[in-house]
C-alpha cells in the first residue's frame, strides 16, 4: 500500500517540504547565531521591520504560551497529531491543495523541532507601523499562513465552482 505513493508527485511534495524546513532551519540558526554574537541586543531595526529575537513558548504568533511544561507537551502533542494528519491529507490530495497543505506541513515541521529541541520556537520578524507592532514570527509562520490562507482560497473558488456546477 505505501509503495502507491511513492511516486514522482511524492518525491517532489518531499522536496518542498524539506526545501520549507531547511530554509526555516537555517534562518533561525543564522537569528540565533547573530542575538548570540550581539549579547541579545536587536539584530536589526529599520522604519518598519525589526529582527529581534524572542522564544515562543505558545502557538502561532504566541498565542497560548504556558509556563507549565505539562501543558507545553500537551500542545506540542496535539500538534504532532495534527502534522501527522496533514500528511496523510497531502498524500491523499491534488493540485494546489496540495501544494497549500505541504507549506503547512513544512512550516509546522520546522516549529515543531524546535518545540522538541528547545522547549520554545524562536520568533524574530517584527513588523511594525510606529508603535503598532504585529505579532512576533518566524519563516516557518509564513509559510503556515500562506498554506492556510491559500487553503480558504481554494476552498471558496471550488465552492463556487460546484454551486456553479449544480445550478
Amino acid at each position: 500500500m505505501i509503495f502507491k505513493f511513492l511516486n514522482k508527485n511524492f518525491y517532489i511534495s518531499l522536496t518542498i517540504v524539506a526545501l520549507i524546513y531547511f530554509l526555516d532551519r537555517l534562518t533561525k540558526i543564522y537569528v540565533i547565531q547573530l542575538d548570540k554574537n550581539n549579547f541579545g541586543s536587536d539584530i536589526f531595526n529599520s522604519a518598519y521591520l525589526n529582527i529581534v529575537l524572542i522564544w515562543n513558548k505558545g502557538i502561532a504568533f504566541g498565542l497560548f504560551s504556558f509556563n507549565d511544561l505539562y501543558l507545553y507537551n500537551i500542545l506540542s502533542l496535539i500538534i504532532s497529531i495534527i502534522v501527522v494528519i496533514l500528511v496523510i491529507m497531502s498524500l491523499k490530495s491534488h493540485g494546489f491543495k496540495r501544494y497549500s497543505l505541504l507549506m503547512i506541513v513544512g512550516g509546522a515541521l520546522g516549529n515543531l523541532h524546535d518545540r522538541i529541541f528547545f522547549n520554545a520556537v524562536p520568533d524574530f520578524i517584527d513588523f511594525h507601523v510606529g508603535n503598532f507592532h504585529w505579532f512576533i514570527f518566524n519563516v516557518s509562520d509564513i509559510f503556515i499562513t500562506l498554506g492556510v490562507f491559500s487553503m480558504i482560497v481554494f476552498e471558496l473558488v471550488d465552492n463556487k465552482t460546484e454551486k456553479a456546477k449544480n445550478d
